[in-house]
């Protein structure tokens, strides 16, 4: 297969990788191939860790973070310190040919990190993570959820995103300029969160400790540290039915798209009849700092929650 002036040798492209839906090792690799360009811009010089299924769903998979001795020299890696000492070599996925040969090499899923290779201190996007309760499959809250917290976030002259996960739920996203560091963007997305508990402290909780979230939403804000990922934009997830993490507008939301509603047998047809909604999100990219006052502000008008006593 030749990609962008790369050759790349695929292989075992019959090999089942999502048994239940006839899907193979080819299918996965074609699809990124064509969501390659689409994928990029939203990859856009991010270190990824991999997870990699090398005999499919039936198989054992496993996450990779350091980059295989064996990968080809093209293939951008970046150091990546770890808080605990010492390093690794993340792969970087800047061209349509890297990821085909992640692809070629079982890689299902890429999650890339929340900051891009050239300054890995400082995130470029700020991330709610949302789910139903555990064991729930209410995907109306979590619906609700989502366009609570893009409320929220546009009195703060915050424009939000959206995708589904391709799991149990979505993410709702805030582009940044990379100005402030990990500690900062979490203790936003955190204040942030606290504001939407203190409203609707029956719908929604910060508990860490499922036990105590008592059927009530979970605000994930965890995703905003250092060395954490979150599922790339329009990645097959590793999931029976090879389920799309996928861009959506909000009106489609609001009108009840679902968190699988697209997948690898589909996707392309959705955007042959709609442009990506997320293509021009990183023009919007913020900073922080000038909206710190305005969530303090908000923040103290908000009783506190029984939660936080």
């Amino acid at each position: 297969m030749q990609i962008d002036g790369r050759h790349i040798e695929t292989s075992n492209r019959d090999k089942p990788f999502f048994p239940e839906a006839g899907l193979t090792k080819g299918d996965l690799v074609d699809y990124y191939a064509d969501l390659g360009d689409t994928m990029l811009v939203h990859l856009d010089g991010h270190p990824v860790s991999l997870q990699r299924f090398p005999d499919g769903l039936d198989g054992e998979g496993f996450y990779q973070k350091d980059a295989s001795a064996h990968f080809p020299d093209w293939l951008t890696r970046v150091r990546f310190p770890k808080r605990e000492g010492g390093h690794f070599m993340a792969p970087v996925i800047d061209s349509r040919a890297a990821l085909v040969y992640l692809a070629d090499q079982a890689m299902i899923t890429p999650h890339p990190y929340l900051a891009r290779a050239d300054d890995l201190e400082r995130p470029d996007r700020l991330i709610f993570d949302l789910d139903p309760p555990e064991g729930g499959r209410d995907v109306a809250s979590v619906r609700r959820a989502a366009l609570d917290l893009r409320g929220l976030l546009d009195e703060l002259s915050l424009s939000a995103w959206v995708q589904t996960t391709g799991s149990r739920g979505f993410h709702v996203v805030v582009p940044l300029d990379a100005g402030a560091d990990f500690d900062a963007s979490r203790a936003f997305a955190r204040d942030t969160a606290r504001v939407l508990v203190r409203r609707h402290p029956d719908r929604y909780t910060l508990a860490q400790r499922k036990r105590q979230r008592r059927g009530r939403i979970f605000l994930d804000v965890m995703r905003n540290a250092y060395g954490a990922t979150a599922v790339a934009p329009y990645a097959v997830r590793a999931l029976a039915g090879a389920p799309v993490a996928t861009q959506l507008s909000w009106p489609e939301l609001e009108r009840g798209a679902t968190p699988r509603g697209w997948t690898l047998g589909n996707l392309r047809r959705r955007l042959a009849q709609k442009a990506d909604p997320w293509a021009e999100m990183a023009r919007h990219a913020v900073a922080l700092s000038a909206h710190r006052e305005a969530l303090d502000r908000l923040l103290a008008r908000e009783p506190p929650a029984e939660e936080e006593a």
